[in-house]
This record gives structure tokens, C-alpha cells and sequence, in this order.
């Protein structure tokens, strides 16, 4: 596993919302976690990102512990987190901003690094020069998501990428992961759309009120009546 959660419990302050929580990413896969609103998938990329502490259990990247570990400190060891809020610099240019991701990476490999996000989201080359705020939302993901990958990223782990896009913009943003993936990048995803984010998936997990409840392939869990009922309005 590139990345490993064993029985981890976290939350916020007294407010304990992930539950002895267990899962597991396998190099070179997309997973995606689903489930419903309020379920602890949002903690969980937090607990991942370092963004907040865990009370128990560990967190394992390339087989080292990294649970309670600064943010910066994961991003230089290859664990990049894209956040649902996607925190751009609104004044900056779209090129700026990839700069910025590229902040723990050597110079001289930044060129090569925008080239594969241009070639990822040939958008953000046309509109480079634009402020970061003026853009439309799935451009706007879609910067968020290139600034992540200037990092050079081992495991990217998003939150909600689709999340208020228009349904071409979502086929876009999802088919980019797919295309990321095959590009070497292990990918933990948090997705609300459950069916788009199943037919990319290698595998799923179904999480309700902070733990595991079900998992196993995309197309099984897509299959599941449990699930289609449940998560997919089936």
C-alpha cells in the first residue's frame, strides 16, 4: 500500500468523527470514497493532509508513518491534497499560481512541470496570464488541480472535484484524473457523485457516520443494489 489508514479516530475538538477507521490505496490506483453528506469523508483527506490531528490508529505513506505530520512536510514527501474550497491565489495569474506549486520542486524542473499541466488542461496555457478570481468555477478546479501536480505529487487526494460544476465540466475534471493516473499518480478521491466517481475507480469504499461500511471494485459497488439504492437514486 502507498497509502494506509489502520484504525484511525479523529475529529474536532471533543467532536471525535472518524471512528477507528481502516483503508487502504494500492500504487497506481484511483479510490474513491463515497457516502453521504456528514459521513467523515472530508475529515478523513483532512486527517491524510495533516490538516487536522488523529487521536488514534496511524496513517502510513510508502510505508513510513506520517499520521500528525505538517502539511508541508507531506507535500515534499509526495502526498499532495486539493481541497474542496481549492484555495487559489484569487489575485494572482493562473501562471503564478502553478509557480507557487512548484515551490518544494528544484528550478530547473518547473518548465517541464507546466508543459504536463498544459497538456493536462490546455485551458489554463491560453488563460495563463488571467487572475486566478475571474475565472469560471471549473477553470478554477482545474487550476487547483494543476497547481497540486506542479508539486510532483506520488498520491494526490482530492475533495470534491466535481462539486458544483456544470455536468460537461464534471466529464472534463473526471476524465483529467483518469489521465493523471495513467501518468503514474495514485489518486484518493472524495467524491458526492457517487456513480461518476465510481466508473473511474479501481476500487471504493462506502463510508456512513465515520466508518467503513462496504467496499470493493468500482463496477461492484456500482452494481451493488445497496448502493444504486442508497447513493445512486437507483
Amino acid at each position: 500500500m502507498i497509502l494506509e489508514l489502520d484504525a484511525v479516530s479523529a475529529g474536532y475538538r471533543r467532536l471525535e468523527i472518524l471512528h477507528e477507521l481502516t483503508l487502504g490505496v494500492q500504487e497506481g490506483e484511483i479510490v474513491s470514497i463515497i457516502g453521504a453528506n456528514g459521513a467523515g469523508k472530508t475529515t478523513t483527506l483532512r486527517a491524510v493532509a495533516g490538516l487536522i490531528s488523529t487521536s488514534k490508529g496511524s496513517i502510513s505513506f510508502k510505508g513510513e508513518p506520517v499520521h500528525n505530520t505538517r502539511p508541508d512536510k507531506l507535500v515534499r514527501s509526495g502526498l499532495v491534497h486539493v481541497s474542496q474550497d481549492r484555495a487559489l491565489f484569487g489575485n494572482l495569474q493562473v501562471l503564478e499560481n502553478l509557480t507557487m506549486g512548484a515551490y518544494t520542486q528544484p528550478r530547473n524542473t518547473i518548465a517541464s512541470s507546466l508543459e504536463q499541466v498544459f497538456d493536462l488542461f490546455p485551458i489554463l496555457k491560453e488563460r495563463r496570464a488571467q487572475r486566478a478570481d475571474t475565472m469560471s468555477g471549473g477553470q478554477q478546479q482545474m487550476l487547483a488541480i494543476g497547481r497540486a501536480l506542479m508539486a510532483r505529487p506520488a498520491c494526490l487526494t482530492l475533495d470534491e472535484p466535481s462539486i458544483g460544476l456544470a455536468p460537461n465540466l464534471v466529464a472534463q475534471v473526471l476524465d483529467a484524473i483518469t489521465r493523471i493516473r495513467d501518468t503514474g499518480v495514485t489518486v484518493l478521491i472524495v467524491e458526492q457523485n457517487a456513480s461518476q466517481a465510481l466508473a473511474i475507480s479501481d476500487r471504493a469504499y462506502v463510508m456512513e457516520s465515520g466508518a467503513i461500511v462496504l467496499e470493493g471494485t468500482g463496477s461492484e459497488l456500482a452494481d451493488s443494489a445497496e448502493v444504486r439504492k442508497a447513493y445512486l437514486g437507483m
